[in-house]
């Protein structure tokens, strides 16, 4: 029997094609296929809704090592278009990034690509699709990706929080497919009117009085910026986007949490028994429980002290005084002043971009993964990118393969971040090192904006 190259890849998964034990003891490749699946999304007395899910399942399957370990998986395209995965906020080789059209192929549907990467950091990181991400990544493509610290902090348990935002026709139960609306593109990009947790409407877990958790929260929205805050729980930011704080910041008040950032926090539940803790979703006209944590009983221990500082991970310190400047400028957009750009080599109006779905450009340009880099960098010099929201919308800058510091306006450096947000009218100043050869990727996490003009690239060498 002759097998098809999409036969042998389920049949490879599946563990039904034989390897030379050669060849196995080579790798610890695990499978994990991106297809269309049916789940019950919504409460029971709607039916199911169809997704694009890493195994069929939206959050995809969580993967966990330890620090310094190597991530091994076989993406497989069982969907009808083709895909990549993008491993958020990793330092990792170039190759292995999973950006279609800069640093590989699109995987086409039948075939797979062998993702192989070591995790250098500790923290908080997430997979998601990215080839027409501002589509898949709404279907359900997405997934965990938590790096381990070596030695195990005093907390007595952790809980994934994956939040999200699902645009639901409530007729069908059935995924919007409004993909590539001019109104997300040129606003504030594709917003849901179904909100999860996990993948659950009004998630709720069991906990003890005084019960110490570390919550690392992950914002898989395509445009949700999730303004939240904490009832019941005394809490601590020690980290963001992966990277721990020198020092616990105490949740006072709100925080934000924009599209592809993460929030690790420990929280001490301090509600009644027989009461719940949350953390609250806070809006203009109304809040409501994101995560309910319902307390079942007393805990073992008492109150502890405010919590230590998860240990850092080592990155190289920039350089301000001797850091290569760049600016970055933000246009476009609807109730912008952006009357053309560059757009394919020449000069284009405003309504000849929108008739090719751009609204935004970066420099005067409608950016892309084809023009040129916003920058070529020498490995391990310092750039401090000055980035302008000239815009009526609120924009989250992602920055691929490294992590960055926001610049305080006293000249400061800022935790190490990978993605930042920027409200309409900011500027900010960020600082890298570049220390990460290759092709990496910068533009809006609202992945609508990236998909219509926001996007740019810098080379490292």
């Amino acid at each position: 029997m002759k097998l098809s190259k999409r036969d042998f890849l389920r049949m490879s998964a599946a563990g039904l094609v034989c390897m030379p034990n050669s060849l196995l003891a080579q790798t610890d490749m695990r499978a994990v296929t991106a297809r269309v699946a049916d789940i019950q999304l919504l409460p029971d007395d709607y039916g199911k809704t169809q997704i694009w899910g890493f195994d069929g399942i939206a959050p995809g399957p969580e993967i966990r090592v330890t620090q310094g370990a190597r991530v091994q998986r076989r993406v497989i395209n069982d969907l009808p278009d083709p895909t990549s995965t993008h491993w958020h906020g990793i330092r990792i080789d170039n190759a292995m990034d999973g950006v279609a059209g800069l640093t590989q192929e699109a995987i086409r549907p039948g075939d797979s690509f062998d993702y192989d990467f070591v995790v250098p950091d500790a923290g908080t990181y997430w997979y998601h699709a990215h080839n027409r991400s501002f589509e898949q990544v709404a279907r359900g493509l997405q997934g965990a990706l938590i790096v381990e610290e070596p030695e195990q902090i005093d907390i007595d348990r952790e809980e994934v929080l994956i939040l999200d935002d699902w645009r639901i026709d409530p007729e069908t139960a059935q995924i919007a497919d409004t993909f590539g609306a001019m109104h997300d593109l040129s606003h504030a990009g594709r917003l849901g009117n179904y909100i999860t947790t996990n993948g659950v409407y009004n998630l709720a877990k069991t906990v003890k009085r005084h019960e110490r958790l570390r919550l690392r929260l992950i914002n898989a929205s395509n445009a949700r910026i999730f303004k939240l805050a904490l009832e019941g729980l005394e809490g601590w930011i020690v980290a963001m986007d992966g990277m721990p704080l020198a020092v616990p910041q105490p949740v006072e008040g709100s925080f934000l949490l924009s599209s592809a950032q993460r929030v690790d926090l420990i929280v001490d539940v301090t509600a009644e028994v027989g009461s719940a803790g949350h953390i609250v979703q806070l809006s203009r006209d109304e809040s409501f429980s994101q995560v309910a944590f319902e307390v079942t009983g007393d805990g073992t221990r008492a109150r502890r002290e405010t919590p230590l500082p998860l240990p850092l991970n080592a990155h190289a310190m920039p350089d301000l005084a001797s850091a290569r400047d760049i600016a970055l400028l933000m246009e476009g957009g609807a109730m912008g002043g952006m009357r053309g750009a560059m757009m394919g080599g020449r000069m284009s109006s405003m309504r000849d971009m929108m008739e090719t779905g751009n609204f935004w450009a970066f420099n005067g340009a409608v950016g892309g993964m084809d023009g040129p880099a916003l920058a070529e960098l020498s490995r391990g010099e310092t750039v401090r990118l000055k980035i302008t929201n000239d815009t009526s919308f609120p924009h989250a800058m992602h920055l691929h393969g490294m992590h960055f510091h926001e610049i305080a306006p006293d000249g400061s450096l800022g935790a190490l971040r990978d993605t930042t947000l920027l409200d309409r009218g900011e500027v900010r100043d960020i600082a890298f090192v570049a220390d990460n050869p290759g092709k990496w990727l910068l533009h809006c996490h609202m992945l609508s904006h990236a998909a219509s003009g926001m996007m740019t690239w810098v080379n490292v060498a």
